[in-house]
């Protein structure tokens, strides 16, 4: 009796370790780079050879993600071991300020804190000090910053209809940027008159953008939010030449999904995946000021979240 007890005990700890060992195997798609145009995987000093060639490189984000921030470095030390020199614009400053942050610049200002504080990007909404090391290499490196986003204020008079939007390029456009917004209001499709202002809106912050990249001669990267990069429907549309922007989109793994078509990569050019981020479910809470009621109409099965935008 005791030798089987010992065998059992034995058989169980082999299974808990056997356990153990796969919970703790990488995802296969950890840190890899998947060309979607391709289908097929490219190597890192491929992707930093081929945003180097751009005019214009996307880097679409959760902004809330650690490894997101990191990646986004990578890239940025790689284009300045290729004696690159471009822009940063980033959409965590508002336009309004990028006069100042140009004078913060050509004073010899270089400490991150300090240029933070001149273009007046909101710490708290962005976790700062998230941005911190970004902004620190391009002002270490001499690169221009550019603030690319619109304001709060001038976004809100869009939604509420006080300020015109640029028009929809089409149909699938807008479609898909409702779409979108329906599934940041956890399938919730808001008034008619709502919904085509928060689409306005966020036509107008991929304009801007998109118009802040043209304003220098290049090249230029942008740090925004994962749906600013899409070609399909976002910053690239308002390009003027889109045919040379790289819009990478950096994805969170997840248990489960271990190949790359388990993943969104419409209108990306790249997809570059990471370590993934518990968050609390944002639809586990009823949002507030909800202006309709849930959508009929199936949308993406991605969790509603504001951090992709």
């Amino acid at each position: 009796m005791k030798r089987r007890t010992l065998g059992a005990w034995a058989l169980a700890l082999g299974l808990m370790a056997a356990a153990q060992a796969q919970t703790t195997e990488p995802h296969p798609l950890l840190d890899r780079v998947w060309d979607v145009h391709a289908g097929a995987y490219i190597r890192l000093d491929e992707l930093f050879q081929r945003a180097a060639a751009s005019r214009y490189v996307l880097l679409g984000e959760q902004h809330d993600s650690e490894a997101h921030h990191a990646r986004q470095l990578q890239m940025l030390q790689a284009l300045s071991a290729r004696g690159l020199k471009p822009a940063l614009a980033l959409e965590q400053f508002d336009t309004e300020h990028q006069a100042a942050l140009r004078q913060a610049q050509q004073a010899g200002l270089r400490d991150a804190e300090a240029l933070a504080d001149a273009g007046q990007l909101n710490r708290k909404g962005w976790r700062w000090p998230m941005y911190r090391d970004l902004i620190a290499h391009a002002a270490e490196q001499g690169w221009p910053l550019l603030a690319a986003n619109l304001s709060r204020a001038e976004a809100r008079r869009i939604v509420l209809g006080e300020q015109p939007a640029p028009p929809a390029a089409d149909a699938e456009q807008q479609r898909l940027m409702e779409t979108d917004v329906i599934q940041g209001h956890c399938g919730h499709r808001p008034s008619p008159a709502i919904l085509a202002g928060m689409v306005g809106a966020q036509r107008a912050r991929d304009a801007r953008m998109a118009a802040v990249l043209d304003s220098v001669p290049g090249p230029v990267v942008l740090i925004a939010g994962a749906g600013h990069v899409r070609r399909d429907r976002a910053v690239p549309r308002h390009l003027v030449e889109p045919a040379r922007a790289l819009a990478i989109g950096l994805v969170e793994v997840n248990a489960g999904q271990t190949v790359p078509k388990d993943y969104d990569s419409a209108g990306l050019d790249l997809l570059w995946f990471t370590t993934g981020k518990q968050r609390p479910d944002p639809c586990a809470m009823p949002l507030p000021g909800l202006a309709g009621p849930k959508s009929s109409n199936p949308v993406s099965p991605q969790p509603a979240s504001k951090e992709s935008r």
